[in-house]
């Protein structure tokens, strides 16, 4: 009952301290902690230099943000004290304390935590807290504990398809830090490019990468950048589908013939798991990853395996029959079994998809569902532990609530026994690289990223979306200090598109749309995607869910439910109306002249027709008239229109424009 009403209460300051992830417990108190030029900070207990380091990047950022250059006077008192019991793990652990308590006050601020890991946890709240006033920047007065939900909590990014370069990975890193996730997936392997340098198999990569990928001296630089900021580093290895790449340098791992490009076409080429040599470099390739990534887990993938070269392959076909397996599921649980020994053998924990469970694997190992809670329970029930990325796979451009409304525990899992419940590690979000390269995959990540986050670190009772939009919006400006580019590359990729014009009208057309949802994207791709093709198009720049619409759809709801009768809802509406409407007059231009944007006319056209619609919607109401039944037959009829997707894009404020149409047809007295 205690921890209700601590969560109530921090439910009441939330819109004000723009806290994400919210914490387990915040008691506001009198008074503010000023922030000046004299702020220090001072380390008592356990000493170490991920905590001596993690201090050095707070002060650094705290500068950024406020703009102050601290200049503490010797001798005084230190603004902020940081006590931490003992030091972390040499090699970060699943489940490593990372609870912390922080209490500001207008005299000083205390920060204690059991490990240097919980004190990193809580330097990143002391930051979110810090606001301007009308004195000049402060920290409120307050009291926090705060502990994660789940001690899993991770983010893959998908570096195959688009190689990402280090850089742009360490700073999604350090947005990570920001909210409190503590697992970077490295999807390191696929169809279209191999990664990772091997010694043993150079022909990896000279053959797969199209000579980008990673030295091993550079991954164990990045893993000891993550480490710092308090996020383990798992590998995965794609096997034994998703495999294309591996067989560029050593085609003899294929069930098929070949030959292979990375361009891809034909059948989805898969591993031979009939054949010893497939074992024996295998035993020789993961004895050296795993001495190159400390991290327990291992990645092995294991998903959507299609068995046409098994089916064609007449030697596999007898391999099945003569060990009396039914099927190909059968033939990918015996070379799973051989999988784990060996990842076994090398002192790792393997970790797999959904396809990967099967009873006679040990119970040892993690599941990690992209299905659902439905087959996530199914993998506890049978004593598996497993991770949720169901519902958090951010490439499918669903909006910040959808994702934000998945709770691992919910639906099937809800079901769970208690020891049941504990195999459920945490979850995990996903960022596939089909249409991301380092220019757009921050704003493909963030900030929804930070809503998953919070949802695996916070109370499951912490789920109000009203609160979610407020302080993610304020999240997102604070990971622009941190160097992360999801707001400031759509203004540089609209302004290579529209030359060296004004954007203005541009933004405003990118600014109510979207991109298709899930995978209809794909629909316009004919053929296999050229992922050595520029995404320079309207639809790589814009945003996964529009802030505007989203205002906008609120505002028609707020003058819906005052009876039409809201004046001041109704002038803001107005004013977006009167905006969309006269838009494409001052666009057109910009469109005609660009190659890349002449697609968009339609898209621009169609925001112009619905910005006429609902001025003239909004006069019908103010009148108290009913708008003519041919009116409105005309209307709908374009807004139907507008609905459909256009150069891959939707217009997100059809819904609420069509609701005043309708309004302005109904009977007034």
């Amino acid at each position: 009952m205690f921890l209700f009403l601590a969560n109530f209460a921090s439910a009441q300051t939330q819109l004000q301290l723009n806290l994400m992830p919210m914490p387990a417990s915040v008691q506001p108190g009198p008074g503010e902690l000023p922030i000046n030029q004299s702020f220090s900070v001072a380390v008592t207990g356990n000493h170490d230099a991920s905590l001596d380091g993690e201090v050095q990047r707070f002060e650094t950022q705290l500068s950024r943000q406020t703009g102050i250059p601290f200049r503490p006077k010797p001798g005084a008192t230190p603004a902020l004290t940081i006590h931490a019991d003992h030091g972390r793990e040499a090699v970060q652990k699943l489940g490593e304390d990372e609870s912390y308590e922080l209490t500001v006050a207008d005299s000083g601020a205390k920060l204690t935590a059991p490990t240097t890991l919980g004190a990193m946890r809580g330097l990143q709240t002391f930051l979110q807290l810090v606001q301007i006033t009308p004195t000049g920047f402060a920290a409120p007065a307050v009291t926090i504990k705060d502990q994660p939900r789940f001690a899993w909590r991770g983010l893959l990014i998908d570096v195959s398809r688009h190689f990402i370069p280090l850089d742009v990975l360490k700073r999604n890193i350090d947005g990570m830090a920001a909210v409190k996730m503590n697992v970077l997936h490295w999807h390191l392997s696929d169809d279209q490019g191999f990664r990772v340098e091997s010694k043993k198999f150079p022909k990896l990569t000279q053959a797969g990468s199209d000579g980008q990928f990673y030295t091993q001296d550079e991954i164990r630089g990045f893993i000891n950048y993550a480490y710092d900021r308090g996020i383990r580093v798992m590998p995965e290895f794609d096997m034994p589908g998703h495999t294309r790449s591996w067989y560029l340098g050593y085609p003899e791992l294929s069930s098929g013939a070949g030959p292979y490009t990375l361009e891809g076409g034909g059948i989805d080429p898969i591993m031979d798991p009939t054949r010893e040599s497939t074992y024996k470099f295998l035993e020789k390739f993961i004895a050296e990853m795993a001495k190159l990534f400390p991290d327990a887990y291992f990645h092995i993938g294991g998903d959507e395996v299609d068995g046409k070269q098994w089916d064609a392959n007449p030697k596999i076909q007898e391999f099945i029959h003569a060990h009396n397996m039914k099927n190909n599921q059968d033939l990918q649980a015996y070379f799973n079994q051989r999988l784990e020994k060996i990842v076994s053998k090398n002192h790792k924990t393997m970790v797999g998809w959904d396809e990967i469970l099967h009873p006679d694997l040990p119970k040892t190992i993690v599941v990690q569902s992209w299905r659902g809670q439905a087959s996530l329970a199914a993998a506890a029930k049978q004593g598996y532990r497993g991770l949720l990325s169901y519902g958090y796979y951010l490439d499918l451009m669903w909006p910040a609530a959808r994702h934000y409304a998945i709770d691992p525990m919910a639906d099937d899992a809800a079901t769970l026994t208690p020891e049941e419940k504990k195999l459920i590690l945490g979850g995990e979000s996903c960022q596939w690289a089909e249409w991301v390269t380092p220019e757009n995959i921050d704003s493909h990540i963030w900030p929804r990223n930070a809503v998953i986050a919070e949802r695996l670190w916070s109370s499951a009772e912490v789920k109000d979306t009203a609160s979610m939009y407020a302080r993610m919006n304020a999240v997102r400006y604070e990971l622009e200090w941190l160097g992360l580019t999801h707001n400031s590359a759509r203004t540089e990729m609209l302004q290579r598109m529209a030359g060296n014009g004004d954007i203005t009208a541009l933004r405003v057309l990118a600014d109510v749309v979207e991109p298709v949802k899930d995978y209809n994207r794909w629909d316009d791709a004919k053929g296999p995607i050229d992922f050595h093709a520029p995404l320079t198009r309207m639809i790589d720049a814009v945003n996964p869910e529009s802030d505007t619409a989203r205002r906008f759809t609120d505002l028609v709801q707020t003058f819906a439910q005052s009876g039409c009768k809201d004046q001041a809802a109704e002038a803001q509406i107005r004013g977006y109306l009167t905006t969309w409407r006269d838009n494409d007059a001052r666009l057109h231009p910009v469109l005609e002249q660009s190659v890349l944007l002449k697609e968009d006319a339609p898209l621009s056209q169609s925001l112009s027709a619905l910005g006429a619609a609902g001025l003239q919607a909004l006069d019908y109401l103010d009148k108290h008239q009913t708008a003519p039944d041919s009116w409105k037959t005309q209307q709908l009829a374009a807004i139907d229109q507008a609905k459909t997707r256009q150069a891959d894009m939707l217009l997100m404020v059809v819904a609420p424009v069509q609701q005043l149409v309708e309004a302005s047809t109904i009977q007034h007295n």
